[in-house]
C-alpha cells in the first residue's frame, strides 16, 4: 500500500534571505556556465534558485501553434541555477566576492543596513 505524501511540510530548499538580488553582477561558481559573469534577472526564494541572463542556456523543442502565434522548433531560454553556486562580483577588485551586511546613517538622519564588499569594503547597494 502506497504511503500518503505530506503536503503541509515546508519547503526544504526554500531560502527566506538571498545574498544576491536582481540586477547584481554574480559569477558562477559550477555548472556548463562556470567561470562566466552575467546579471541577474529574477530571485526565486521559494526554490532558492536565481535566472542569469546568458547562463545556463538550455533549449526546448516546441510545437508550432498557429492559433497563439507560435512557430515551432527549437527555443533556447536560461534556465534556473542555484543561489550557492553564484557570487557577487565586485567590479572595483574585478573578482568575485562575499558580502556582509552594515549598518549606515544617510544624509537625513536614517539608518539602513546595506551590502558591503568583502575584498574592497566598499558598498554593493546603489545609493
Amino acid at each position: 500500500m502506497a504511503t500518503k505524501r505530506r503536503t503541509n511540510q515546508p519547503n526544504k530548499s526554500a531560502v527566506t534571505k538571498a545574498h544576491i538580488k536582481r540586477g547584481d553582477t554574480v559569477y558562477v561558481l559550477t555548472g556548463s556556465s562556470k567561470g562566466k559573469t552575467g546579471v541577474v534577472k529574477k530571485v526565486i526564494l521559494e526554490t532558492g534558485k536565481a535566472i542569469v541572463e546568458g547562463m545556463n542556456i538550455k533549449k526546448k523543442a516546441t510545437k508550432p501553434n498557429p492559433m497563439a502565434g507560435v512557430a515551432g522548433g527549437i527555443i533556447e531560454s536560461e534556465a534556473p541555477i542555484a543561489l550557492s553556486n553564484l557570487m557577487v562580483f565586485d567590479h572595483t577588485v574585478s573578482k568575485p566576492t562575499r558580502t556582509r551586511k552594515e549598518t549606515v546613517k544617510s544624509d537625513d538622519g536614517k539608518e539602513r543596513r546595506v551590502r558591503v564588499s568583502v575584498k574592497s569594503g566598499k558598498t554593493i547597494d546603489d545609493e
